[in-house]
């Protein structure tokens, strides 16, 4: 008895120890991808949504949603054989039909010596707190390795602590990779926002983002893609986008398309009156297979957005169009629950997604 008891002493005092070791950096010295507003502006720097909102958005949602840090990730270098994290999540998200990882975890990408991204590790939440602090990689090469962490997709990372043993060092990136200027702004609904695929760098915005080696901010919001006057205030204030995407349909009504959608472009054209927009139809949920009603209605609402387009096409120029209705296949097999994306979706999505805005940016 004893013996178990020293060998538990001895065990705990390492861990008290390895755990006094680690230096933990603030991620607010950092720099940070995905982000549309100032620092200033927000009460969290991982805040989507200046806080001058909350009580002028007309779904009180809406902007508990912006306070989702879907999409940003923090850009660093570190010659650490191990990373560690330590964030806390503010809504303790859970969800029935997306994995704890995708929703409050964190997600490692290391750069390759060719400049790509490779995934490392996913940081897990601890589902019992609201606070996690885990190591999120060890016996890494010896060397200076750059690091790109992605943020939770579905909640609101309150603050976030990078550490790494005391001897070694943690600083900015060496090189701005992916670019932070010139971003492309994405707006949309919760396959935008990250639903649902397993972990934050598997959604598509956070996919075009490695392989474009462009920022993207990510404007999605679960549920509530309405054309949100607000939001477009937000989009026009983002300063030099390269491409605004707006892929609203799949939360709208046609009245709303209908009314609001000339709207919303107007005042993004007011402020970039040449940035390139591109829309995005629904895209062909698998219940529309089997579901007349639900057809009948995507069908409707893209014919309606086509109308707005054809519209906003006699006012302005570099506009684009990009038609859905073929670029999942035929298997029914990219999403979780006939509506939302796997990662298998959200990587089809991305592959159909990619040329498109090559060309456009190429023209532009």
């Amino acid at each position: 008895m004893n013996r178990l008891l020293s060998l538990l002493l001895i065990t705990l005092s390492a861990m008290a120890a390895s755990a006094g070791s680690i230096k933990w950096h603030s991620a607010d010295s950092l720099p940070l991808l995905g982000k549309a507003v100032d620092d200033a502006s927000t009460s969290s720097r991982f805040q989507r949504l200046p806080d001058s909102l909350e009580h002028k958005v007309k779904r009180p949602v809406l902007f508990g949603l912006g306070r989702h840090s879907a999409g940003m990730a923090i850009r660093f270098t570190s010659d650490s054989p191990e990373i560690h994290a330590r964030w806390k999540s503010r809504f303790k998200s859970i969800m029935d039909h997306m994995t704890p990882t995708g929703t409050r975890g964190l997600d490692l990408y290391v750069m390759l010596p060719d400049s790509s991204w490779t995934f490392a590790q996913t940081a897990r939440p601890d589902l019992a707190s609201h606070t996690t602090e885990t190591c999120v990689i060890s016996n890494m090469p010896a060397g200076q390795h750059e690091y790109l962490l992605y943020l939770s997709l579905y909640d609101a990372v309150d603050s976030l602590y990078i550490g790494v043993p005391r001897e070694y060092s943690l600083t900015a990136p060496a090189i701005n990779h992916p670019r932070a200027e010139a971003p492309i702004v994405y707006y949309g609904t919760s396959l935008v926002h990250g639903g649902c695929v397993n972990r934050p760098g598997m959604a598509h915005t956070n996919i075009l983002r490695r392989r474009l080696d462009r920022d993207v901010i990510n404007l999605g919001f679960g549920g509530n893609g309405q054309l949100d006057l607000e939001i477009a205030d937000v989009i026009a204030a983002v300063k030099d986008p390269s491409l605004v995407i707006l892929d609203f349909v799949p939360n709208c009504s046609s009245a709303q398309i209908d009314t609001l959608m000339i709207p919303f472009v107007d005042k993004i054209r007011a402020a970039h009156p040449s940035v390139p927009i591109l829309f995005v139809e629904c895209l062909p949920h698998p219940r529309c297979r089997f579901d007349n009603v639900m057809k009948a209605a995507v069908e409707r609402h893209n014919a309606m957005m086509r109308r707005r387009y054809d519209d906003l096409t006699e006012r302005y120029d570099h506009l684009y169009y990009m038609p859905t209705a073929d670029i999942f296949g035929d298997d029914n097999e990219h999403t979780v629950d006939a509506l939302h994306l796997t990662d298998m979706g959200a990587l089809r999505f991305a592959d159909a997604m990619e040329p498109v805005i090559r060309e456009i940016l190429a023209k532009e």
